[in-house]
């Protein structure tokens, strides 16, 4: 079999994390990622027939059954993950139970799976259901974001209206706006619910006083994701300091959806 750690979806993992961690949007053990793949794929590098041990998920992901996941394990920090990926990552199965995941390769410290596994496994249920293409959920801390949460009201439209007006690609890469959630206790099945319940509508969920996630087909989609929103706050935090001149309107904003042929939000303009 090939080594694991050559596999393009290790590296991938490899790459996103420290990029994330040099970005400085996931502070010690901040953020977490779970990569669906193809058991194809995983089969070319580990023995699918091998379990290393099973691990309760506390959520019963019965339509999940037999899916293949790499996931960032708990209390690990993003900052370690190139150069020790088989402690900080795992690769899991869904077991036939639905509620115990089969670890396959990694967590070799005896770790486990991120706290918010049940969360990451509500919102791929919906976003498969959704696009079967979506295959990444990716949450993390990205620093505008959260200091706009904190001056901005915390209402979808408002929210996406904010950043569509302030960087004209907005509208192009999220087209379908941004969901938004006010503060709740993280690592729960109840803020997992809420989350799963936006991805209905949305690609990114905005966690109120504390991240985002995204959904999206690859790493580079997801990431590009909230890189995009993430660079709109900035601008918008920037620019809040100083009494604002220009802005993108609505009509415009409608022209650039349209241009580019996106079925947009057209309820969060005023036309």
């Amino acid at each position: 079999m090939k080594n694991i750690l050559t596999a393009p979806f290790v590296e991938e993992m490899r790459k996103t994390t420290a990029n994330m961690y040099r970005l400085g949007w996931d502070e010690r053990n901040g953020g977490n990622i779970s990569y669906m793949l193809e058991e194809s794929e995983v089969a070319e590098y580990l023995d699918l027939n091998n379990v290393i041990r099973t691990i309760p998920t506390g959520f019963d992901a019965s339509e999940l059954i037999g899916k293949i996941f790499i996931v960032t394990g708990t209390g690990k920090y993003f900052k370690n993950i190139d150069a020790d990926p088989e402690t900080n990552l795992g690769i899991i199965r869904i077991a036939k139970d639905g509620t115990t995941a089969e670890l396959l390769w990694g967590y070799k410290d005896g770790g486990k799976f991120t706290s918010e596994l049940p969360a990451h496994l509500m919102s791929h249920m919906v976003r498969l259901k959704k696009n079967p293409e979506n295959r990444i959920i990716m949450h993390t801390h990205p620093t505008y974001t959260l200091a706009m949460n904190f001056v901005h009201e915390l209402e979808e439209r408002s929210f996406t209206r904010s950043l569509w007006k302030t960087c004209t690609e907005c509208i192009v890469v999220f087209p379908d706006g941004v969901g938004v959630l006010p503060w709740m206790v993280c690592g729960t099945n109840e803020i997992g619910i809420a989350t799963a319940k936006k991805m209905e509508e949305y690609r990114l969920v905005i966690w109120g006083m504390h991240g985002i996630y995204g959904a999206g087909k690859d790493m580079d989609e997801t990431f590009g994701l909230i890189e995009t929103v993430e660079k709109a706050a900035q601008l918008y935090m920037i620019a809040s300091t100083m009494p604002r001149v220009n802005t993108i309107e609505d009509h415009e904003l409608k022209a650039v959806a349209e241009s580019f042929g996106l079925k947009y939000r057209a309820d969060f303009l005023d036309l």
